[in-house]
Parts: structure tokens; C-alpha cells; sequence
């Protein structure tokens, strides 16, 4: 995991006590649930960046969609 560094937080009683019993029927802890899911966040934040990053390459070269473009004077008859 490498480096590691301490984080308090503060939670309601209420979702402390279910989050012990989710950990303990994973034969796990409270902070390897935080890790877990906040990895998991961060993994799906990097996955969404590299999409977004892809889709505005595609964007900025454009798509050629067939046709011919139209002449001037069918674009301004009156």
C-alpha cells in the first residue's frame, strides 16, 4: 500500500455501528472498508477523466458524416 497517514472522522453513532458489523461480517475493519470504497471513487473519478479526455479528442478532430456541403446560393435564397 505504500505510505500511509492517519485521517479522523467524525460519523453518526448509527452508521458507526453498522458500518462494525459490515466489517466484521467481511472479516475486515472499519478502515479497510474506507479504503476500499474511496479507491474505489478515485479509480472510477480516473476512469471517467481518461473518457472525457478521449471523447474531447474526438470532438476537437471532428466527424465526417458524409454529404457534400451545400452551395452558397442554396443556403441564402429568399
Amino acid at each position: 500500500m505504500g505510505e500511509t497517514q492517519n485521517l479522523t472522522l467524525r460519523l453518526p453513532r448509527q452508521t458507526v455501528r453498522r458500518a462494525k458489523r459490515i466489517a466484521a461480517a467481511r472479516g475486515s475493519s472499519i478502515s479497510a472498508l474506507v479504503i476500499e470504497k474511496i479507491e474505489e471513487i478515485a479509480g472510477e473519478d480516473a476512469v471517467y477523466e481518461s473518457a472525457r479526455r478521449r471523447a474531447m479528442k474526438w470532438l476537437d478532430r471532428g466527424f465526417h458524416l458524409g454529404g457534400r456541403p451545400a452551395p452558397r446560393e442554396a443556403l441564402h435564397k429568399r
